[in-house]
């Protein structure tokens, strides 16, 4: 199984959970790694070379940092001009039925403080639903969230197991 990991974070350099993340995936056979702001740091988006990029991989897994409960901006920019009507969704958009879904998410947060009753008052998958209508919308299979949360307070170690963790979640058969 071919796998696209879609890395999005505004400053990948200054973040140690998501740049260990991605550096530790780029190891992986069969893992295609795309850092989207390294990639369009003016935010242009080529939407013919993402889109080639989906059709090459049967798995896509979108990485970043909850920002204010949902993605950075680009990743929502990459949706919204990549995942066009006519080719992602819609009668004739079906280049993206069978392939699967997953998001690897990093919350600076404790979990407790997604839940009902918590901090934020919403659980993380609650506020990740609209990713899995995203799945539901293009035919794709939502595959089950991989989190790491509290991320301020792991020690470096720790972030190191974080990723291993993520190796063995992403090339699970589901």
């Amino acid at each position: 199984m071919k796998t696209l990991v879609i890395a999005v974070h505004p400053n990948m350099e200054g973040s140690l959970v998501n740049k260990t993340w991605m550096n530790r995936l780029h190891d992986e056979e069969d893992v295609t790694v795309h850092d989207l702001y390294a990639a369009y740091p003016d935010g242009t988006i080529d939407v013919e070379r993402e889109q080639k990029l989906l059709l090459a991989h049967d798995r896509i897994v979108f990485q970043f940092p909850l920002y204010w409960y949902s993605s950075p901006a680009l990743l929502k920019e990459w949706q919204d001009v990549v995942l066009t009507y006519g080719w992602a969704y819609g009668s004739e958009g079906t280049k993206l039925h069978g392939k699967e879904l997953m998001l690897a998410i990093s919350t600076g947060g404790p979990e407790d403080a997604y839940q009902a009753g918590g901090y934020n008052q919403f659980s993380l998958n609650e506020l990740l639903k609209p990713f899995q209508a995203t799945a539901n919308l293009t035919g794709m299979r939502y595959l089950p969230v991989f989190k790491t949360q509290g991320v301020r307070l792991l020690n470096e170690e720790e972030v190191k197991a974080s990723a291993e963790t993520l190796v063995i979640h992403i090339k699970k058969a589901y």
